[in-house]
């Protein structure tokens, strides 16, 4: 097995619950303090060593395109006023990784297991990271839980690892919840991802956040899988087709590497006030 070099990140949603201001732009441009949240996404694959990524976006919206491309007549201002450091993150970037836009098609259907297919000529034959744009890792130092599931990944092989957090049993009807399978061959081994259960029913606390390392065999189950829930097309029915056909392990998020849903206000919030936290700042 080679190591990973790709990633890819669904930034393709409508933003809905960010009403109005995603009429304008992308919800992933929706900033975390200072920057995009998309761009503490990209940061992240690049402290784990990942060079190649590239951004799905939507057919209709250039905005997380235009927001990572150079612009002279910026660059020229901010040069002549001295203040050319304000850009010093992006330059960064486009210093240690090549960054692919592709827009997804119309003609795909809505859900989170799309963009895979849309980016099905960037994968190729590799294997891959997948990222939700809108789940954010917190983390000083950035890659770490990445290159933790990486690292499972070279060491097991397995077909899937998702990334998990606890999420307590008063939460964890809110999310797709892990069922795990003793298995000692394989650690955290999963029979299935169960969507939103009742607390009562739920058989674990962890939560699935918005972390996957994909082998290249995702590609086929999704491009035979029929829609699901909402006529849509989710990763999580891939996720469980392989967790009985194959082999899918999860990770656990920690204090030193926590994870945070951004794709609702008050979820946005608490990411905001957690990296705030983070780096000391007062708040």
């Amino acid at each position: 097995m080679s190591k990973i070099t790709k990633a890819v990140i669904a930034a393709a949603g409508r933003g809905t619950r960010f009403l109005p201001v995603t009429k304008a732009y992308a919800k992933e441009l929706v900033p975390i303090l200072n920057k995009p949240q998309i761009q503490y996404l990209v940061e992240e694959c690049i402290g784990a060593g990942i060079t190649d990524i590239c951004l799905v976006t939507r057919s209709d919206d250039n905005s997380v395109q235009k927001y990572f491309s150079a612009d002279e007549n910026l660059e020229k201002y901010l040069t002549e006023n001295n203040k050319l450091a304000y850009l010093d993150t992006l330059k960064s970037i486009w210093s240690k990784a090549k960054l692919t836009f592709i827009s997804q098609s119309a003609d795909l259907p809505y859900g989170n297991g799309s963009p895979i297919i849309a980016a099905k000529d960037f994968i190729g034959t590799d294997d891959f990271v997948y990222m939700f744009g809108d789940d954010l890792t917190v983390e000083k130092e950035i890659g770490r839980f990445l290159s933790q599931m990486m690292a499972i990944y070279e060491q097991y092989q397995p077909s899937l690892i998702a990334g998990i957090k606890d999420v307590g049993r008063s939460e964890i009807g809110r999310y797709g919840c892990a069922k795990f399978v003793d298995d000692p061959k394989y650690p955290h081994r999963i029979s299935a991802m169960l969507e939103k259960l009742p607390a009562e029913q739920a058989p674990s606390t962890f939560a699935q956040g918005g972390r996957y390392i994909l082998s290249n065999q995702v590609l086929t189950v999704l491009k035979k899988q029929k829609t699901g829930m909402g006529n849509e097309l989710w990763l999580a029915d891939a996720e469980n087709y392989l967790a009985q056909n194959a082999i899918v392990l999860t990770h656990a998020f920690d204090v030193e590497s926590d994870w945070y849903t951004t794709g609702d206000p008050i979820n946005w919030l608490k990411a905001n006030i957690a990296i705030a936290k983070l780096y000391n700042l007062s708040i």
